[in-house]
Order: structure tokens, then sequence, then C-alpha cells
């Protein structure tokens, strides 16, 4: 071996050297170590780092299944709110109609109430007619006199039977008006009890979205909780305090 070789093997040796001992210095501050320690405290610190890296790893996922578990439950959760939102909006459709068909059917019985009483109160003037007619016919003869009580009797049975007829019309009409409010009251109550619970599941909601914004990294993922709709939730009270 000549002499320019040899020069060469001793820089290429001096080289690696060198390399190595940046690794070495480069290592050692990274695992926060004694610059001039063993290679086997090297490979321990190495180790443990390693060991770190992984359950850090471990960490990591168990962290991103139990978000993910979370947001499912909270997209169900989501979705019953919705559900008890339509159930709360159908009824209160229902209600409405409900009330729509109740007054028209109250119109209808009203009007025909009105009917009947103009009905008695025309009887009671052709009687009171009948009666000035016998008043100035008490002269005829008693074959006439008969006659018109006669006639009188008939119009004053059926004027009574007129009144029976418009009283059973009233009496009707309050039945039918009593269970209307009893039905409408348990409507009212049932709604009120809807939007309580969907009151409860939007505040559940939030405070479950509240606890996964520290689990996950970035909160824009996270689904968005729809707002309350309270110009909706208080006009629906109003309307069942007008009912």
């Amino acid at each position: 071996m000549d002499q320019a070789e040899l020069e060469l093997q001793l820089e290429v040796w001096k080289d690696l050297a060198i390399s190595n001992q940046v690794l070495m210095r480069t290592a050692t501050d990274a695992l926060k170590l004694d610059p001039e320690c063993s290679t086997e405290e090297l490979k321990e610190a190495l180790d443990n780092a390693i060991k770190r890296s992984l359950d850090a790893d471990a960490t990591v996922d168990d962290a991103q299944k139990k978000a993910q578990q979370a947001i499912a439950i909270m997209e169900e959760k989501i979705a019953a709110s919705e559900k008890a939102q339509a159930i709360s909006e159908a009824i209160v459709s229902e209600t409405l109609e409900a009330q729509k068909l109740s007054e028209q059917q109250m119109t209808i019985e009203r009007d025909s109430h009105i009917k009947e009483m103009k009905k008695g109160k025309k009887q009671v003037a052709d009687t009171e007619k009948a009666l000035k007619a016998i008043n100035k016919a008490l002269a005829d003869t008693p074959e006439n006199v008969m006659k018109k009580l006669r006639t009188l009797k008939k119009q004053k049975s059926d004027e009574a039977a007129a009144c029976k007829l418009a009283e059973n019309s009233v009496r009707t009409l309050k039945k039918e008006k009593t269970k209307l409010e009893q039905d409408l009251k348990a409507s009212e109550e049932k709604e009120t009890a809807l939007v309580e619970q969907y009151r409860e599941l939007h505040k559940l909601c939030e405070e479950l979205h509240g606890q996964l914004k520290p689990l996950v990294d970035d909160e824009s993922t996270l689904p968005t909780i729809p707002a309350l709709d309270e110009e909706m939730l208080n006009g629906n009270d109003s309307e069942a305090d007008k009912k």
C-alpha cells in the first residue's frame, strides 16, 4: 500500500469518526444525556424514548376512538332532538286543525240554535195573537170558543216542544264545548312537555359537544349543534295560551 492510499484511508476514517461523534452528540442532546455517556446508557435512553413514543401513539389512538364514540352518541341525540321537534310541530298543526273544525261546528250549532229561538219567538207571538183573538171572540158561540181553545192548546203544545228542543240543543252544545276544552287542555300539556324535553335534550347535546372539544385536534371536525329556535318555541307557548 503506497503513501497516497494510506492517507486516503486515514482521511476516510477520520470523517467517519467525526460523523459518529456528531451523531452521538445529537442523540445525547435530544435525549438530554451526558455527552460522555456510555453506549449502553445511550441504547437504554433510545429504547425508553421509543417506548414512550409507542405509548403516546396508543394513547392518541384510544382518545380518537373515544372521541368517535362520543360523536356517534351526540349525533344520535341530535337526531332524536330533531325527531322530537318534528313531533311537536305535528302536534301543534293537529291541534290548530282540530280547533278550526271545532269552531266551524260550533258556528253551525249556534246558527241552528238561533233559528230555533227565532221559531220559538214566532210561536209565542202567534200565541199572543191567538189569545187576543180569543178575548175578542168571547161573545162567540160555545162551539167556536171550544174550537179556538183546542187550537190554542195545540199551539201551546207545539211551543213547549220547540222550547224543549231548543233546551236540548243548548245542553248538547255545552257538553261538546266542555269536551273540546278538555281535549285542548290535554294537547297543550303534551305540547308543553315536548317543548321542555326538546330544551333539555339540546342542553345535553351542548354539554357533550363541550366535553368533546378537548379530545379532538380540530374543533371544526365536530358536527355543529343547531341553535334553539326560541321564536318558534315561544310562539308555540303563546299560541297555546290563546287557544
